[in-house]
């Protein structure tokens, strides 16, 4: 004979049971149910561009000097010279054992001039890879990605804070 009490635990263990069975049957079929996201429109370009990224030489080689990498950035129409342009570059190996991450940060100094208004402002940056990692050893041979970055700082209270983002830049490159 049952006891009370290993009766309702019995029944709250079939009660429990039942549940989960009614959710596993019931999540496909509400899976199906559900609507389809909408397509979203796609976003639009921002005005702070990488519109021209050289990598020289390639292939890299140990030994031969630095790497060195030459963005051209288009900047807004108006653009705040108390703005901190900032680019970036991140190289690593397929393992991500090996990385280094390169970052280049000055005030705006637009260098081409405008002709009737219509030319938005450029501004070359480079940034130069010694071919170390990240703890100051040569990185070895082989093939590693490269993502170089851009973007407007504006200098507040708290530090510089992002105002706007080029989209990325991303390729490999050969190191023998």
């Amino acid at each position: 004979m049952l006891t009370r009490s290993h009766q309702q635990r019995c029944n709250g263990l079939t009660l429990g049971l039942l549940c989960l069975y009614g959710f596993l049957v019931g999540f496909p079929l509400s899976e199906s149910l559900a609507k389809e996201k909408s397509p979203r429109a796609p976003r639009p370009e921002p005005e702070l561009k990488i519109i021209d990224l050289n990598i020289t030489p390639m292939p890299y080689t140990q030994g031969d000097g630095p790497l060195q990498f030459s963005v051209t950035v288009q900047l807004p129409r108006d653009v705040d010279r108390a703005m901190i342009l900032e680019v970036t570059s991140l190289i690593s190996s397929p393992s991500k054992t090996s990385l280094r991450f390169l970052t280049h940060r000055q005030p705006v100094q637009i260098l081409s001039t405008r002709t009737g208004g219509q030319e938005r402002p450029k501004v070359l940056v480079e940034l130069q890879w010694d071919g170390q990692d990240h703890r100051k050893q040569v990185a070895g041979a082989g093939t590693y990605a490269y993502e170089v970055r851009t973007k407007l700082l504006a200098t507040g209270d708290k530090g510089p804070r992002t105002m706007m983002v080029a989209w990325p830049k991303r390729g490999m490159l050969e190191v023998n």
